[in-house]
């Protein structure tokens, strides 16, 4: 049977999702999850939440995904070491590093691929499953076809989302909120900048990247069928009352395989929605139809909260089965036991019993007495009795005694087992980097790449995989003044685009490219499969020395430092792989597979822009990608050609000059800035987050 997985954001949302029917919660606990605005919990109410849980049956998995950095990592780990001794059930996590530094410290505990890892086929689920890690939450944006593909082959379980909040960008790749406000998502605090109005050349009065809340509760029959372990309700930040209505009715759709009446519909609207829910990820049908806002709550809400939180709170509604024993024997003392189905077991000695003057105990007497479990969380199921005829013991001592039994379940069902502790992985070496950084042109265009940009002699160049292929010529100039050739692949490539990529690959690689950049564990196997060894992108969100281990154990050749790192923050990073960093360009704040292009033209044109304005009037560029998703860029240019000085002493190995939608006359003043032969600086510029850092 699917496990069916509820948010816990406070104490009261732990009682609310257990009570409702989860078989599994996610919580916060410490700084370092990816809702960090929740209530979250304190080292006291953590410890209380995961006993309470472990009594009822109930699975807790402790949410550690958001990105580390090198002086948090020993806490985070430290974090993860108590949530183990007190019992947890596994450990969802993003961070590459800590992935790898918690299955070295904690080797026999379950490690999840959060959805911010961006786990979007069947090779990102094995590379996961590589790392250590258990189970893979895909991304939101799959269709059942793809889950259904993945699930079929996956070696690991598979843990889908079914309802609540759908970002707007792929998660793990909005960088929208920390660059225009320092609220990194990736760090757990997302300002939810998609929720805002926006311009597409009119009004200020759309909501274009705001998306209706996800709801799949009619097709959980089939995520099983296909081989889904887990789905998911999303709302840690959301009210207690919101959980146990949602976990309820989809508990109820899971073990009854019946879908939600229209009474209960009703409610998964009333406690949250955007404008009613959408399955258009899900049924691979995208446009507007997928886009709502919150609206003014039901009159009727806080009825309905009030008698949802009456039933969660008011009663033990989460009931363990449970088997009684008695041996009542004449002049001997009496003997009971209680069992639960996971092997727990509890004995007790009581009084001997008495001849009987009146009435004497009968096994249906016992029986009655013991079966009284009604305010605790257990249910009794049988009770196996052996008794000598014309004996006698008070109602008192057989309550007395079954309370002493279930209270003792209770403390042994919430002991963890000692978990299994390994040691932490080794320091990660650092690479001693001589000279100066490698100049790193990156295009977004053929018409950037011109005989005047190449006469600077970058040491490499990086072109989109399309634009390589279709345009060899066009890099000529560049290789035969020594700048090696790289392609760069889409962040996202679905299972279904796979060979599509392949087969450009592959002739990229008979025009003699032998490099990829690759933004998505999941691209590893497909570049090195068409020959092509590989370096980072962004995209896997380097931010310690130990995510820059595991690419070097997986013999990358270089790779890029997060631009939500401060340049302090890259200097002190340990370096045990050539490491890169941007230092020039509009970076990237999403990637959706939601074509505003199309939205706003009502048809397909995806050779044009457009610019999506903000309520300060910021433009953001919209660019067409692979796929026909779409990427924003940044309104403002990073620019650091006057801090040159400041980044060549952070020990990068190179130095990255990323043009999007720069004119070819452009790129060149830009370059000509880098390499020392101008002064000009661009209008509109920003340092990123280099100095500022992020929250």
């Amino acid at each position: 049977m699917l496990e069916l997985l509820s948010p816990a954001g406070s104490p009261e949302a732990v009682v609310a999702a257990v009570q409702s029917g989860a078989d599994a919660i996610y919580m916060g606990f410490g700084e370092h999850n990816a809702r960090r605005g929740a209530k979250n919990f304190t080292d006291e109410e953590f410890d209380t939440a995961v006993r309470y849980c472990r009594a009822r049956g109930c699975k807790v998995y402790l949410t550690l995904n958001t990105l580390v950095s090198d002086r948090e990592m020993e806490t985070a780990a430290k974090l993860a070491y108590h949530a183990a001794e007190v019992g947890v059930d596994g450990i969802i996590v993003q961070d590459l590093g800590l992935a790898r530094v918690l299955h070295c410290l904690l080797p026999d505990m379950p490690l999840h691929a959060s959805t911010q890892m961006g786990i979007h086929s069947i090779a990102g689920v094995e590379a996961a499953a590589e790392l250590g890690i258990t189970r893979a939450v895909l991304a939101r944006e799959l269709n059942i076809k793809q889950i259904s593909e993945i699930a079929h082959r996956s070696p690991i379980e598979v843990e889908v989302f079914v309802h609540g909040a759908l970002c707007f960008c792929h998660s793990g790749q909005c960088y929208m909120s920390s660059l225009i406000g320092r609220r990194s998502g990736n760090r757990g605090v997302c300002a939810q900048p998609c929720r805002l109005q926006y311009s597409l050349g009119g009004r200020m009065d759309d909501y274009p990247l705001s998306l209706k809340d996800n709801c799949l509760v009619n097709y959980l029959e089939q995520l099983e069928r296909v081989g889904v372990a887990c789905v998911k309700i999303e709302g840690r930040m959301r009210r207690p009352e919101y959980t146990a209505i949602a976990t309820s009715i989809y508990s109820r759709a899971i073990k009854e395989k019946k879908p939600p009446t229209k009474q209960e519909l009703l409610q998964l609207e009333q406690a949250f929605s955007r404008q009613g829910f959408t399955d258009g990820y899900y049924r691979g049908e995208k446009g507007p139809n997928m886009f709502g806002v919150r609206t003014e709550p039901d009159r009727d809400i806080n009825k309905l909260y009030s008698a949802v939180r009456k039933e969660y709170s008011g009663t033990e509604l989460r009931r363990v089965p449970i088997k009684f024993y008695s041996i009542i024997r004449e002049n001997d003392e009496s003997r009971f036991a209680v069992e639960d189905l996971d092997g727990h077991r509890v004995a007790k000695s009581g009084p001997v019993p008495q001849a009987a003057q009146t009435q004497a105990l009968t096994e249906s007497s016992v029986r009655e007495q013991l079966y009284k479990t009604g305010g605790t969380p257990y249910l009794c199921t049988e009770v196996s009795s052996v008794l000598d005829k014309g004996l006698y013991m008070p109602a008192s001592a057989l309550n007395e005694i079954r309370r002493y039994l279930l209270d003792a379940l209770t403390e042994e069902r919430k002991k963890a087992p000692k978990p299994t502790v390994g040691k932490m992985p080794r320091t990660p070496l650092n690479i001693n980097i001589l000279g100066r950084p490698k100049l790193i042109f990156q295009i977004c265009s053929e018409q950037q790449l011109t005989m005047y940009l190449a006469e600077f002699k970058p040491d490499y160049i990086y072109v989109p995989l399309e634009i390589l292929v279709s345009n060899p010529t066009a890099v000529v100039p560049f290789a035969e003044r020594g700048a090696v050739p790289v392609a760069v692949l889409p962040r996202v490539i679905t299972d279904d685009e796979t060979e599509q990529v392949e087969q450009l690959l592959r002739r990229a690689a008979k025009m003699g490219v032998e490099q990829a950049l690759v933004g998505n564990l999941g691209h590893i196997r497909l570049a090195r499969m068409c020959g092509m060894k590989v370096r980072g992108d962004f995209g896997l969100n380097i931010y310690n020395a130990d995510s820059l281990q595991v690419l070097t154990a997986a013999d990358f050749l270089s790779a890029t430092a997060s631009f939500e790192m401060r340049l302090g923050q890259i200097r002190d990073m340990r370096k045990p792989l050539n490491t890169e960093m941007i230092v020039y360009g509009r970076l990237p704040l999403m990637v959706s597979d939601q074509c505003i292009i199309k939205n706003s033209a009502g048809h397909c044109n995806c050779e044009n822009s457009v610019m999506l304005s903000d309520r300060k009037g910021q433009s953001f560029p919209v660019f067409r990608e692979f796929g026909c998703r779409n990427v924003i860029y940044n309104a403002h240019k990073l620019f650091l050609a006057d801090k040159r000085d400041e980044y060549m002493k952070t020990g990068i190995w190179g130095a990255r000059l990323m043009f999007t939608n720069e004119s070819a006359e452009e790129c060149v003043r830009i370059a000509e800035c880098y390499v020392e032969r101008s002064k000009y600086m661009p209008n509109g510029i920003t340092r990123g987050l280099y100095y500022r850092g992020v929250e």
